[in-house]
């Protein structure tokens, strides 16, 4: 099992990440989704919450270029279950899952995004927290090697989840010139109980240049209850 700040201190841009899992003693079930950027466009931004999840906005919106691909919900709930995404697709999930899709088939009508030559990877996760019982997955939709030609469609599901330990997944591999997209299965990782430790953690872990908002969310998993954090650079 990995240090999840060990991890992100070693990487100066992992991009958008997902971790979920569940807290060491059992209890809840966690998930944390931070964005980062490079560019002025993807820097100027914060979390804002949006009903029961969150949305992404302009800090200053005089300084907004291409909203496309920056501005979306990453948060939404469902009844039981929790869409956490990088992107747009959150929606997709979310319809998908009204009509009675299940979360892959969600996914089937989207691809990583089109902005080449990165062709960022569309990684979205669900949680789901009914009668005292609690499941996740997550996905990763990226291109074959950087070719556009070919969309890889992988899913990881987790069952009973065990206490203490959480998986995270990230856009990229590393910082570079195009940026290459995650590779492998998702990181296992520590989960802690204590939300505020973890999340300061995990902000503080964070290249303090790239980073620039941060969601922290820990569901009771025998009512449902829950509590969360958002952290904004820009303030």
């Amino acid at each position: 099992m990995l240090s999840l700040e060990q991890e992100l201190r070693g990487n100066a841009y992992p991009g958008r990440g997902i971790v979920i899992g569940r807290s060491a003693d059992g209890r809840y079930a966690v998930t944390a989704y931070f964005i980062m950027g490079r560019s002025v466009n993807s820097r100027n931004r914060v979390f804002a919450v949006e009903g029961e999840g969150i949305r992404t906005q302009a800090f200053d919106p005089s300084k907004l270029e291409d909203p496309s691909l920056i501005i979306y919900a990453p948060v939404r709930v469902l009844g039981c279950e929790t869409i956490v995404t990088n992107g747009d697709q959150t929606d997709t999930v979310y319809e998908g899952r009204q009509a009675g899709l299940t979360f892959e088939q969600s996914l089937r009508s989207r691809e990583f995004e089109p902005d080449a030559p990165n062709y960022t990877p569309r990684i979205s996760g669900i949680l789901s927290v009914e009668k005292g019982a609690f499941q996740y997955a997550l996905s990763i939709l990226k291109s074959d090697g950087g070719d556009p030609a070919c969309c890889l469609r992988q899913t990881f599901s987790y069952d009973n989840p065990l206490p203490g330990e959480g998986h995270f997944i990230h856009t990229y591999q590393q910082d570079g010139t195009p940026l290459p997209s995650f590779q492998g299965e998702p990181k296992k990782v520590a989960v802690p109980d204590d939300m505020d430790a973890f999340t300061d953690g995990l902000w503080e872990s964070l290249n303090p240049d790239n980073k620039v908002s941060l969601f922290v969310r820990y569901i009771r998993i025998e009512d449902g209850s829950c509590r969360t954090r958002i952290i904004n650079k820009n303030r």
